[in-house]
């Protein structure tokens, strides 16, 4: 009797070792550890999660988890990545930071998913950072290009960023002005919050002296129903160039304002609100002609990429994959080609996934995601915190986008 019960101690301490072993650690594990902390892989799944605004002001973003999943889908029918398919969970916050932390724990400890990949938004990312370092959970990838997500990277260990940072955006507008507009006057909108004051800051780095001078300044509130009074004060600056520092919805009532007014400056925005669909059709085209953007990404409405095969490979998967996806928007574009990263970044992390893996795998990277701009790729080093520092101000034409600068690589400063 005494024998037998020794007996089924034995066999079950023995396959608590190997259940250990085998990183199986999803089944009873709430987060956290890191280190060889393998929650939410099993050998044949690999949870994803990530917050995301379906709906409320930044609700225009929410097709890039079309992109996102597409891409997710695609490797999925191909047999998943080392042999583990990707389980992808998306909940809404609406763009406010409360709900974003409420999601990232419930992520964390209901969900208990391998990595928070993607969250979109500078003040929902900050609200969640520390929690997830603290819990050792991967941030990867965030959808922001604020410079406090790469800047610190001792600090923030388990967090990354992807597209390039608002200080590389500003400063390849700065270095375009520099050169084509030396003498211009400029006018900026922006952001009430660390996307805005990055990309500020980064323009007054990048034109110190030289002739190019910001005369007039006004800042918005993501809740402000409009920007159209600050433009109004900002016309009065008769500035030689308007830089709309914004997202997708004031971005367009930004324009529009411009186009209402007396005032025609040159427009800038930033990359987050150059979409074609999402921001100038909504206000008709004419006004957004001639607009510069620091763009990074293919755009997958120009005849110019009809002929190139990762082009092809995004539109004839996104159509399969995401029948209600629009192939000619650069947002599914975006979110298929940081899915993609993220592919390559669980493939060399190995068949033996843990989350120090994945983190040693972002953080050492040489990858061309097929959707990126000719020049322009992802590489990370030891402590590098900013996969791409690269862009190409391009105009829009009315049609499509046309290179009108070459490719500002901010990590050589030229």
């Amino acid at each position: 009797m005494k024998r037998t019960t020794l007996q089924a101690i034995a066999v079950a301490a023995a396959a608590m070792v190997l259940a250990v072993g085998c990183g199986r650690s999803d089944e009873s594990s709430g987060g956290g550890g890191g280190g060889g902390d393998s929650t939410g892989v099993t050998d044949s799944t690999v949870k994803i999660g990530t917050s995301f605004p379906l709906s409320g002001p930044a609700s225009a973003y929410a097709t890039i988890t079309k992109g996102i999943k597409a891409y997710f889908d695609y490797t999925n029918s191909k047999g998943g990545v080392n042999g583990r398919k990707i389980d992808f969970t998306v909940l809404d916050d609406g763009y406010e930071p409360p709900r974003a932390v409420t999601n990232a724990k419930r992520l964390v400890t209901q969900d208990k998913v391998f990595a928070v990949f993607n969250p979109l938004g500078t003040p929902n990312n900050l609200a969640m950072m520390d929690y997830l370092n603290q819990q050792k959970v991967p941030q990867v990838y965030v959808a922001t290009g604020a410079t406090q997500f790469g800047d610190d990277v001792e600090a923030h260990p388990w967090t990354i960023g992807w597209q390039p940072d608002y200080v590389t955006e500003a400063k390849a507008h700065g270095d375009y002005l520099k050169k084509k507009m030396p003498n211009a006057t400029v006018a900026v909108l922006y952001q009430n919050d660390d996307f805005g004051k990055d990309f500020l800051d980064g323009l007054q780095e990048e034109i110190k002296g030289s002739g190019v001078k910001i005369v007039a300044k006004q800042s918005y509130e993501v809740t402000d129903p409009t920007v159209a009074p600050q433009v109004t004060k900002l016309a009065s600056s008769k500035a030689d160039v308007f830089l709309s520092v914004t997202t997708p919805k004031p971005a367009a009532q930004s324009i529009a304002a411009v186009a209402q007014s007396s005032w025609k400056p040159q427009i800038m925005i930033s990359n987050v609100a150059a979409s074609k669909a999402l921001v100038f059709q909504p206000i008709g085209l004419k006004p957004a002609i001639g607009v510069l953007a620091p763009n990074y990404i293919k755009d997958p409405s120009s005849p110019q990429w009809n002929d190139d095969a990762a082009m092809t490979q995004f539109k004839t998967q996104l159509k399969k994959f995401s029948s209600g996806a629009n192939p000619d928007e650069p947002f599914n574009a975006y979110g298929w080609s940081v899915a993609e990263t993220l592919v390559q970044a669980l493939k060399q992390a190995g068949k033996n996934l843990t989350r120090d893996s994945l983190m040693k795998a972002v953080r050492d990277m040489d990858f061309q995601p097929g959707l990126l701009l000719p020049g322009i790729k992802v590489k990370t080093g030891s402590g590098d915190g900013f996969p791409i520092q690269s862009v190409q101000v391009q105009r829009f034409d009315g049609t499509t986008w046309k290179d009108a600068a070459p490719v500002y690589n901010n990590e050589s400063g030229t």
